[in-house]
């Protein structure tokens, strides 16, 4: 049953007596619940905020309706992490319900400044006629972490020419200046992205669209992010509105970047190449990006999706956050890589096999489970697939394959369990020109991460098997092909 507007914008403080009580027995009962991501403990988590570092801490904050399943009342909620593996609660970061957050904080980012951790933010509020007035919004955090708002909008106005879809601010300093991006739509029904300059985090002056090759390239840009990395200019995005083309752009909405020199920001000039998704999976969104004390680009994404209803929802909670991975710039391409901390997962166990499979499929001593890590790396000899079926049983199976006939990774999850957004399709596939593959698979309850030959492609995807469905196979199609791989609980 849906909600109604007066049931989805309310506080905390306004649910109903025992409401959050039976959300949190519902959530207990739900076997899909993971095992080391980073979930609500009731109701929706959606895009991850003003991730930073700041006190000798990572911090992380994401969106968070806590009384339901529906967009509605968004929160900031703050997680703080020392080894970006074990995150602690630091409970709610951004309250909304102000004049100028009335009907929630979305998203925005972080920055440290001077000892203060200051979060730029958009808040979102609806007139009597339901019509949305944006606002660009702040908050500071100081050494005790104490979250201030602001009592005014630092960015009041949507400039001539663009819609009230205008948020989600990512900063940045360059020199003796702030800069931040803002997702917006313009009067003509195109997504683009804009840029404003401050000298002071308080005054913000609008300098204009970021001149990019995309003039009409969806209906929204959302959560845009902009940063440097080895001399290259990046521009992270997340477009609305892109049709199908070939294997790309299946989802219902899309996320990922262009990159080329540094953005001028006197001419806002971006140039750059082709636009390339960040992500081959069913559930990747709204990705954040933050530099760390080692100077590694590190970057969290939402493991969902707007618009699509999860089988979590009869429990009372949906998604949750992926891995942190590292970004690395290698010939024009960004690839992700889990971060090496996470290493810190595994436990003591660690089962290896190494074999050549000749059009047969096989399971391995101690190759079983439903959180853990999967190294394999496999030379195709002669055979015209190779694969691993994961979370499988004799009715259910997630599947990772290389064709070598089409020449292409396939992720297939036709037969993983409750079905996600079918109407979208329950194949994802990408070109790949490579016979020696490295799969990483990192697999928790109801999801799965793969990181293909070092983060040259992933695939990140939410899966909802039986809880029984534990089994690991590997096979090869008419042929033969040798492999090797090791695989790490992260239960005891």
């Amino acid at each position: 049953m849906k909600m109604t507007n007066e049931q989805k914008y309310r506080l905390i403080e306004q649910a109903e007596p025992g409401e959050i009580a039976s959300l949190q027995e519902k959530v207990k009962q739900c076997h899909w619940r993971q095992t080391f991501h980073i979930q609500p403990s009731t109701g929706l988590l959606n895009d991850p905020n003003g991730f930073s570092y700041y006190q000798g801490e990572y911090h992380l904050f994401y969106q968070w309706f806590p009384l339901g399943t529906d967009h509605g009342m968004k929160y900031w909620y703050h997680l703080k992490s020392k080894d970006l593996v074990t995150w602690d609660n630091a409970g709610i970061g951004i309250t909304p319900g102000d004049t100028f957050d009335s009907h929630g904080a979305y998203s925005g980012s972080a920055l440290e400044h001077e000892g203060k951790l200051y979060m730029l933010y958009t808040g979102n509020t609806r007139d009597e006629n339901w019509i949305r007035h944006p606002y660009q919004c702040m908050a500071v955090m100081d050494e005790s972490g104490l979250i201030t708002k602001w009592e005014h909008p630092v960015i009041s106005n949507v400039p001539e020419g663009y819609t009230d879809h205008f948020r989600d601010p990512k900063l940045w300093k360059d020199g003796d200046s702030f800069y931040c991006v803002i997702g917006a739509q313009r009067t003509n029904a195109t997504g683009c992205v804009v840029l404003y300059r401050s000298t002071d985090l308080h005054s913000w002056q609008f300098e204009g669209e970021i001149r990019t090759g995309l003039e009409s390239f969806g209906y929204m840009w959302e959560c845009p992010d902009y940063f440097e990395l080895d001399g290259s200019g990046v521009l992270v995005f997340s477009p609305q509105g892109l049709e199908p083309s070939g294997d790309e752009y299946h989802n219902i909405y899309q996320s990922g970047y262009i990159i080329g020199k540094p953005l001028n920001t006197e001419t806002r000039t971006l140039e750059h190449g082709a636009f390339r998704e960040l992500d081959r999976g069913f559930d990747f969104y709204a990705p954040q990006t933050m530099v760390d004390p080692q100077g590694r680009r590190i970057m969290v994404a939402w493991m969902g999706l707007p618009d699509i209803d999860s089988p979590t929802d009869p429990n009372g909670w949906a998604h949750c956050l992926t891995l942190p991975r590292e970004l690395i710039l290698h010939e024009g391409k960004l690839l992700q890589r889990p971060v090496p901390e996470l290493t810190a997962l595994r436990r003591k166990r660690e089962d290896r096999v190494a074999d050549t499979l000749s059009s047969e499929r096989k399971t391995y001593e101690g190759f079983t489970g439903t959180a853990y890590e999967l190294i394999c790396e496999v030379d195709l000899l002669s055979a015209k697939a190779f694969g691993i079926e994961f979370r499988a049983s004799a009715t259910e199976r997630t599947v990772i394959k290389y064709d070598a006939v089409s020449r292409k990774l396939v992720l297939d999850r036709s037969q993983s369990g409750e079905p996600v957004a079918a109407s979208y399709g329950e194949v994802r596939q990408c070109a790949w020109n490579e016979d020696h593959i490295k799969l990483h698979l990192f697999v928790d309850m109801s999801s799965v991460e793969i990181f293909v030959n070092d983060g040259e492609e992933v695939f990140t995807s939410r899966i909802f098997p039986h809880r029984e469905s534990d089994e690991i196979h590997f096979f090869a199609d008419k042929g033969e092909a040798l492999f090797q791989a090791v695989k790490w609980d992260f239960t005891e």
